[in-house]
């Protein structure tokens, strides 16, 4: 991505909605070639991460599996949106971005195929993106928390490590039934 076209997508802003939609009611592709349909994940939180393979923020896969292990029978989900948007630190292919993410971090929680979350977000990016309260990603591995009626919750930055106690919080107080503070 040039540096021209790289400023135009950081220019653009997602339209904003005046009320939350539902989340999920979107369709993924999954990085095997199958289709997740969040509506299964009704009344379970998720946690929506843009991720990328050669990033510095890479290693936060780390966190996120322990995440979703720790909290995944619990009631959380978890979906990992692998991206080039940001200086094009993806892998072109699928099968390179599952494998790399298997054997570097064990990663078991679901990955969508290779997305666009901000310069040509596909559909489930630009809805989480023009939520009140939002804002789409700076870069690599920002985090969104949906609660289990698919509304989003609250989101952070990519500095913001996976198992904080900002995000650890948040998703022990969604797990316990407590209203979230949202957006």
């Amino acid at each position: 991505m040039s540096k021209l076209s790289t400023l135009k997508m950081y220019m653009r802003r997602p339209e904003r909605l005046q009320q939350p939609t539902d989340l999920y009611s979107h369709r993924v592709t999954l990085i095997d070639g199958g289709e997740l349909d969040l509506a299964d994940w009704r009344g379970r939180p998720a946690l929506i991460v843009n991720t990328a393979s050669k990033c510095g923020f890479t290693p936060q896969y780390e966190g996120l599996q322990r995440l979703y292990e720790r909290y995944h029978e619990a009631g959380l989900e978890l979906l990992g949106c692998p991206s080039g948007d940001f200086a094009d630190q993806e892998y072109e292919d699928d099968a390179e971005i599952g494998s790399f993410c298997q054997r570097n971090y064990g990663v078991q929680f679901p990955l969508s195929a290779r997305t666009s979350v901000r310069d040509h977000p596909d559909p489930l990016w630009a809805d989480l993106t023009s939520q009140p309260g939002s804002a789409p990603p700076k870069w690599n591995f920002t985090k969104y928390l949906v609660g289990g009626d698919g509304r989003l919750i609250e989101h952070w930055g990519s500095t913001v490590a996976p198992e904080g106690p900002k995000i650890t919080g948040a998703i022990e107080r969604v797990l316990s039934g407590e209203e979230p503070d949202g957006v």
